[in-house]
């Protein structure tokens, strides 16, 4: 089998112990990060949305027009754009970009960013709309004639679009979620269904249930499934841990004198994030909790440290119970990029190429 390994990029330098500066759109770093993973052998990045941020499928045309081969995953909140023109838009990128593109569709944890934006539907509603949106999404990919659709959100006619994906097997769906709604939707849409990092039982229940909804929806095949971790990396375990607790100050520091990086979020898995940080600190092989606990758990926040040979094992533990995508990404986001290539990512791949997938 093999492993699909996921970065993130972002317009700036700045995370839980990095203090922002600079202008929020840094072209040098975008350029300088994207290639950073690239040459550490990620295979996507991850681009983040949010009321406040630069517009992912423009940073995703900036990094792609300065690589050759790392892919680009597009978060995207259905709503604010028609599926059609979304559909078309992301096309568009893929076909420049011969076949670089998937997205991440995030249905959205804050009411309160959704409103920025003006969007006043509650969460229930949103999924559904998700629900609709991927239809006609998916269906504008196909091509061939053209079709109508009726729903509850949208009213589409005669609709055929001239571009389509670049390869004939369409652009990969992620989708993002925790909560009943999310397993419903995700499960009937996503290719790959992405969580945050939780324990391995945990995990496992969450798997389970993207599964059944898949079932449930008709799918003969069920989504591959993404798991996030924030990697903290030393030469040796005491070395690893020593690092990890600095970063823990330091993020605890920023919260005390600016406020968390960013808000909050209202959701489920935010909700899982902070029960098992209630736990206890510690969890199977690496899994650290106490930084998602000190920001509010508003993202993939738990971490996983020790050496490089340890964080792998920690790693191939979620590959074993069906994890198809790993998302790593670290708190000096660049510098980590690079420290992650050195043996972090071969040793996960090396070990996962003679493993047959788990399925069940």
């Amino acid at each position: 089998m093999s492993i699909e390994i996921i970065g993130m990029i972002a317009t700036k330098d700045q995370s839980e112990t990095r203090l922002p500066s600079g202008p929020e759109i840094n072209r040098d770093y975008v350029r300088d990060l994207t290639q950073a993973h690239e040459a550490s052998g990620f295979d996507r990045v991850l681009v983040a949305h949010s009321a406040s941020q630069a517009d992912a499928t423009h940073v995703v045309a900036y990094a792609a027009a300065h690589t050759d081969r790392i892919g680009f995953l597009i978060a995207q909140r259905p709503g604010f754009v028609s599926p059609t023109y979304e559909a078309r838009l992301l096309a568009t990128l893929d076909q420049f970009t011969a076949g670089r593109v998937a997205v991440h569709v995030i249905t959205g944890g804050s009411d309160i960013d959704q409103r920025r934006d003006g969007d006043h539907l509650d969460k229930a509603a949103r999924y559904a709309r998700t629900d609709e949106w991927l239809d006609v999404v998916r269906r504008t990919w196909q091509g061939g004639e053209p079709f109508d659709y009726k729903g509850e959100f949208y009213d589409v006619v005669g609709q055929k679009s001239a571009v389509l994906p670049f390869s004939d097997t369409g652009i990969p769906v992620f989708f993002g979620g925790s909560s009943q709604d999310a397993y419903r939707v995700g499960g009937k849409h996503a290719d790959v269904f992405a969580l945050w990092g939780e324990p391995l039982a945990e995990t496992a229940e969450q798997i389970a249930s993207v599964r059944t909804a898949a079932e449930q929806a008709g799918r003969s095949e069920t989504p591959g499934i993404s798991v996030s971790f924030r990697p903290i990396l030393g030469a040796t375990e005491d070395e690893a841990w020593e690092r990890a607790h600095q970063i823990l100050a330091t993020a605890k520091e920023n919260v005390a004198t600016r406020g968390p990086l960013k808000e909050k979020k209202e959701g489920v898995g935010t909700k899982r994030l902070l029960e098992a940080a209630e736990k206890g600190e510690r969890h199977d092989r690496a899994l650290w909790t106490p930084i998602a606990e000190a920001v509010g758990a508003y993202g993939n926040t738990t971490a996983l440290v020790g050496t490089p040979q340890t964080v792998a094992q920690a790693l191939l533990d979620y590959v074993d119970i069906g994890v198809t995508t790993l998302l790593l990404r670290g708190f000096d986001p660049l510098d980590d990029a690079v420290d992650y290539g050195r043996e972090l990512i071969p040793l996960v791949r090396a070990a996962v190429a003679g493993r047959e997938p788990v399925t069940a």
